[in-house]
């Protein structure tokens, strides 16, 4: 991994020749603070190294949050106005990182999709700093991390959001604050264990698969949330239950992924009823 410094007023992105077969696929960002001259216009580079002999390579990335770099993987957008797609991780006292199996799974299906795709770890985990603060601050690195993707592709035509666990609360959360996102998928939402209130109303149409065995959130407490949301004017919420799944869709991966897929498949159909 890389960071590198660019002194220029111009954003979007660009590639860059390495001189060992790789490239650095780049997007300028306005930093806080700098101390460089005044004069030279700073702006803070993220820098993303993929094999240039890879296709649909996931690449590292390194970017500015709230309190300080944050850690992800990304896939650009294959074509202009491609939308766009953040999967957020489950819970970092507990172990969730970006490289969770259904955090990684979520990415790999929009990627598949033509979206551009975000996941990275929130403050404290991995190479992202900062430390651990009870959702305020991770979701402040969620709002950081959807700016840095619009920061060079702000023409994208929609924005999803997909979280796993804790993952899904603060993206739930996230879904309040920006308007842009027009479709979610939580997976194993804590609602016994987090106040969700705060959809008062639910702004978007999405799907909540939960296990029916989950020894971590209550399968009632996630159909109480669904119940509550079903009764909201002008969105479509499906909930979709795994039969014998833990939390962690242990041996039932392959089940949580074709409800997902069905869902898109459903919400991304030109005739789709849902918009």
């Amino acid at each position: 991994m890389v960071e590198v410094e660019a002194f220029s007023s111009q954003g979007g992105y660009d590639s860059i020749d390495c001189g060992n077969g790789g490239g650095f696929y780049i997007s300028a960002l306005p930093r806080r603070a700098s101390t460089k001259p005044a004069a030279r216009a700073p702006y803070l580079i993220a820098a993303i190294r993929w094999p240039r002999t890879i296709t649909g390579a996931m690449p590292d990335v390194i970017f500015p949050g709230p309190e300080g770099r944050l850690e992800g993987r990304f896939s650009p957008p294959p074509r202009p106005r491609a939308p766009v797609a953040m999967i957020l991780h489950p819970h970092p006292q507990g172990g969730g990182t970006m490289n969770d199996r259904i955090t990684q799974a979520l990415y790999k299906t929009f990627v598949k999709r033509g979206f551009a795709v975000l996941r990275f770890n929130f403050r404290g985990v991995g190479r992202s700093q900062g430390t651990f603060d009870n959702g305020i601050g991770e979701l402040s690195d969620a709002a950081a991390a959807l700016d840095w993707v619009q920061s060079f592709h702000p023409e994208a035509q929609t924005t999803w959001i997909a979280g796993f666990s804790f993952g899904a609360w603060i993206g739930m959360q996230l879904l309040m604050r920006r308007p842009e996102i027009r479709g979610f998928i939580s997976v194993a939402p804590p609602a016994n264990m987090y106040d969700f209130s705060f959809l008062a109303p639910c702004p978007s149409s999405g799907i909540i698969v939960q296990g029916t065995a989950d020894e971590v959130v209550t399968a009632s407490a996630v159909q109480k949330l669904v119940d509550k949301l079903r009764t909201q004017k002008g969105i479509t919420i499906h909930h979709d239950e795994i039969r014998g799944a833990n939390h962690f869709f242990e041996h039932e991966l392959d089940q949580l992924m074709k409800s997902v897929d069905n869902y898109l498949d459903m919400r991304l159909s030109p005739d789709s009823p849902i918009r």
